[in-house]
């Protein structure tokens, strides 16, 4: 609304107008949020005028949306470390463009191979994007090699034990939250994970209890107990992350483990059981 648009919500659908157009304003962010950053350095991509934005999220994926909008003859420029600043524009020009690799994807498979005890090589990636995720897993004991843009996980390690809190970049990622807890299930003790971010972000814990976890919730922060054998289940997943965690459980519990809902998947990893059965894993699609 603070761009000039006039919006209602009628049975939880948005109908939204600018009669005037778009008009650029100044705004802060209560919080950070990578969604509500992007779709306002679009919109004020197009407003009249100049909008400055404050309290921006600095993910890599927000910066790859703004290197790409500049290709095409945006201007915006970044006026501090959360500040961004961007003049309208009214013309774009065509271009071809390679966006980033995703980094939850890669992370999400070096966590399958962590937890599996393979040796997966994982290229086409930059490794000082996800430089956090890395050392995070160092030091949970996982063996990481990076060599340019590849990175080698080594064969079988002993976890060790934890205590984190998701955070915006370059924190810790929520969307990875599922994923560690899952290896932190096979940690050597206890580990704590505080969720910072989103809030009821631990649905996928009741249905890694019934496999075998040993999990506790209490509020925005979850209790694991380690040394966790895994046992097959029929599952539902409730989310997209919560979906991917659900299959990484299922690679090491003894017998067929079956997760319905998996549409929630297909929103964040592009053909998944081709991926992990190209790596050995025992895995398809059934609808």
């Amino acid at each position: 609304s603070k761009l000039g648009v006039k919006y209602k919500i009628v049975q939880g659908y948005i109908y939204a107008k600018a009669p005037k157009g778009l008009i650029g304003n100044t705004i802060k962010f209560p919080k950070i949020s990578v969604g509500a950053t992007e779709n306002l350095i679009i919109a004020a991509s197009f407003a009249k005028g100049k909008t400055i934005l404050r309290n921006c999220a600095i993910e890599p994926e927000v910066k790859d949306l703004i290197n790409f909008l500049r290709k095409m003859g945006c201007n915006i420029k970044w006026t501090g470390q959360r500040t961004i600043t961007i003049i309208g524009v009214q013309v774009l020009q065509n271009l071809k463009y390679k966006i980033m690799f995703d980094r939850i994807e890669a992370v999400t498979y070096m966590i399958a191979s962590a937890l599996t005890g393979g040796n997966l090589k994982i290229t086409n990636i930059n490794p000082k994007i996800i430089n956090t995720e890395i050392n995070i897993l160092k030091r949970i004991g996982i063996k990481i090699k990076i060599k340019g843009n590849e990175i080698n996980i080594v064969g079988k390690s002993k976890i060790k034990n934890i205590k984190l809190k998701t955070a915006p970049y370059p924190g810790f990622p929520t969307d990875l939250q599922a994923q560690l807890m899952v290896l932190l299930c096979k940690a050597d003790g206890r580990s704590e994970i505080s969720e910072k971010i989103f809030e009821n972000r631990f649905m996928h814990a009741p249905e890694l209890n019934r496999m075998g976890a040993k999990i506790k919730i209490f509020g925005n922060k979850a209790i694991i107990e380690g040394n966790i054998n895994f046992k097959a289940a029929e599952l539902m997943a409730t989310d997209l992350r919560a979906s991917v965690s659900l299959i990484l459980a299922a690679l090491t519990a003894k017998g067929k483990s079956i997760i319905n809902r998996i549409y929630h998947l297909d929103r964040g990893y592009e053909q998944i059981e081709k991926k992990l059965s190209n790596v050995g894993a025992n895995i398809r699609r059934i609808s």
